[in-house]
This record gives C-alpha cells, structure tokens and sequence, in this order.
C-alpha cells in the first residue's frame, strides 16, 4: 500500500468516526466541478413513413418547405406539384451531450411533433444535425422513433394513452464534434456548491486541505472554492479529484420554511426555531342546508303545485379550541407537535406560519413557491 493510499484510508476512518452518518454526504454529492457538464442540442428534421397521421400540409407550411427542399437535395424536381401526402411530421430533435464525449459515440436522441402530426408512432427520423448553442453540428440523429403512447380511433370514439407525438431513439445521435477541455494539465479548478453556503464552503476547504497537509482548497464564496494542485503531488488534477471526491462533509443548512399553497405542502427545515408564542386558531363551521316544502292544490280545485323554498343556516364554533403556548426556541420536532396540537390542517398551518413570521417570532425565511 502506497503512502497516499495508507493516509487516505486512515483519514477516511477518522471522518466515520468523528461525523454523524446520518447527517454528512461526500464532496462529489454537494458540488460540481468546473468543466465537468453537460451540453444541449437541438436540431429541426423529419419523420416519414407515418401511417396517415403526420402533419397537414396545408395546415403546417413549414412540413411541405422542408419536405420540397429535402426532395429537391435529392435530384427529384416537385415544382408546381400538389403534395397532399399525411406519412410525413416536421420534428424538433433534442438531445444532450454528455461531458468528455468523444466523436463517434451515440447518444439518446428526443423528438417531438412540431405541426399537427396525430401520432410519430411507426415513423423514421432522417437525418438531422444537432447543434449547441454557438451554432456548431456536434451530432447527427436518425433511425427508427419508439414512442410511450398510442391512439386507437373508432367511427364513434377516440383512445388515447400516453403521448403519441413524443418518442425517443436510443443511442439514435452520433457524436461529431469533440469539446476541448483538458481537466487533466489543469492546475486550479473551482468547486461549485449545489447549495451555496458559507460554511459549507469553509467545511469543504478544511476537510481537503487536512488530507492533503497544505492549503490547497480555498473558500471564496457561498458557492466557490478554489482548488490548487499542490507542486509535489504525485499524480494530475484527476487523481487530486479522485482522492477528495468521496470526503464526508456536513452540510450546513439554513432556517427555511418551503410552502407550495396550490397543493398545501409544506416543508421546514432543521434549524427553524420559534420564539415563545401563543397561538389560537378558530374554527368557524356554517352549514346552509335547504328543505323546500310543496305545496298541492286540493282535489279538482283550479290550481298548480308550488314549491315553498325552506332554508336552514347553522353557525357552529368550537369553544373547545384555546391558546396553545410555544416556548422560546424550540426545536423543528416540538414546532410541529404544537402546530398538530391545534387539530389545524395544512391550509390553516400555512396562514399561521405566516402569522407568526410577522409577529417577529419564527427565526427563518419563507419561501412561498
């Protein structure tokens, strides 16, 4: 066992040992590091052979243009002719082009209708660059679409399940074009915190810098960290990568409260802390119920049944609800048993959350979605 292996090892049981498992994640699950990203690529094409479910010529001008200019690349000369074919969609083809991909291998491939195709199902994706967002081709897509849905049509009625005017092509794009990034004749790389936080970034600093016994990682910001290859490392920005990637560190989290008040969820963290507070919440019931009452004319009398309209209103409020009492500073998990004390639902909890952040008394920050 070499040296650098034997002090990895040893720190990486001191670190077992010394913080929470519960509570710490490795390095490579809370940053991400420069150069190491992926790319988007886009592309326009058609699909063919669709079985009488593609775009409507006349409805998508854009399909017959493309379908003429294709032909015309091609040697067969359409002028003046009526196209009114339905096997043929216009297509935008989407896909994403993973870090340090090299020419020649495939990728995953989207392809969405771009016209008023019915269903892509059956249908054959020509060829079709993809390019980046500078305007470079570094892919071609083509083959055979698969899609999740289908439709089944009737004289009558119309199935649908899923969505038949998206699909993908496994491994359908190949790779042209390369992106020069050299991470391994790197000398400094900056860390980039998922979550920005001071003292994360300070954490992280210290937890490299003691295993490799200089300072070599520098905080520089909430969401930066500067790394330095040390001068007599004994390996390449990589290995440096490698070795610090599966460190634990603790993040630090903020008092946050997350509220979604379309579908009532909410979501507090750890550190939220409540001041001694009183809090009471009403409960207010009003039921309107209507009983009418009909009315009939007597036997061979000349009148017409009337229906007399009856209304009953009862307010109902529970007496039985009274201040519940939070003491100073409690923790998350006695914040919520009071709040549950209070037989109040999600709704009613966001309104009170509310409340006592403007009374001064909840040491957090909402964050209303």
């Amino acid at each position: 066992m070499s040296l650098r292996s034997f002090i990895l090892t040893v720190f990486a049981l001191l670190c077992m040992a010394v913080l929470p498992a519960h509570s710490a994640s490795r390095i490579k699950d809370i940053v991400d590091f420069e150069g190491i990203r992926d790319n988007q690529l886009i592309g326009y094409g058609l699909v063919v052979g669709l079985n009488g479910t593609g775009d409507s010529l006349n409805s998508a001008p854009f399909t017959k243009q493309s379908l003429q200019s294709m032909l015309e690349r091609m040697g067969v000369n359409i002028s003046g002719t009526n196209l009114n074919t339905k096997n043929v969609a216009a297509v935008i083809v989407t896909a994403t082009l993973p870090p340090f991909a090299v020419q020649g291998s495939r990728i995953d491939a989207t392809i969405s209708a771009l016209g008023d195709a019915g269903s892509l199902q059956g249908g054959t994706l020509m060829v079709t660059p993809l390019m980046g967002a500078d305007g470079e081709t570094y892919a071609i897509a083509q083959g055979p679409i698969a899609i999740g849905g289908f439709t089944a049509e009737g004289d009558a009625a119309t199935v649908t399940q899923g969505v038949p005017t998206s699909g993908r092509i496994a491994n359908g794009a190949v790779v042209e074009r390369e992106l020069s990034f050299q991470l391994a004749s790197m000398t400094t790389l900056r860390l980039s915190l998922r979550n920005p936080d001071l003292t994360t970034a300070r954490r992280i600093a210290q937890t490299i810098n003691d295993l490799i016994g200089q300072p070599v990682a520098e905080p520089l910001n909430p969401t930066g960290i500067r790394l330095t290859l040390p001068k007599h490392f004994n390996g390449n920005m990589v290995d440096l990568i490698t070795d610090i990637e599966q460190l634990n560190v603790e993040p630090d989290l903020p008092a946050k409260i997350v509220i979604d008040e379309t579908t009532g969820i909410i979501v507090m963290g750890q550190e939220v802390r409540v001041s001694t507070v009183a809090i009471a919440q009403g409960n207010l019931t009003v039921t309107v119920s209507e009983t009418p009452q009909i009315s009939q004319p007597n036997a061979f009398a000349n009148g017409q049944t009337a229906a007399a309209p009856r209304s009953n209103v009862d307010v109902n409020t529970d007496t039985e609800k009274k201040l519940a009492l939070l003491q100073g500073s409690v923790p998350l998990r006695d914040l919520v048993s009071g709040l549950n004390a209070l037989g109040v639902g999600p709704r009613d909890m966001i309104s009170i959350l509310q409340a006592i952040k403007a009374a001064g008394a909840l040491q957090a920050e909402i964050e209303v979605m």
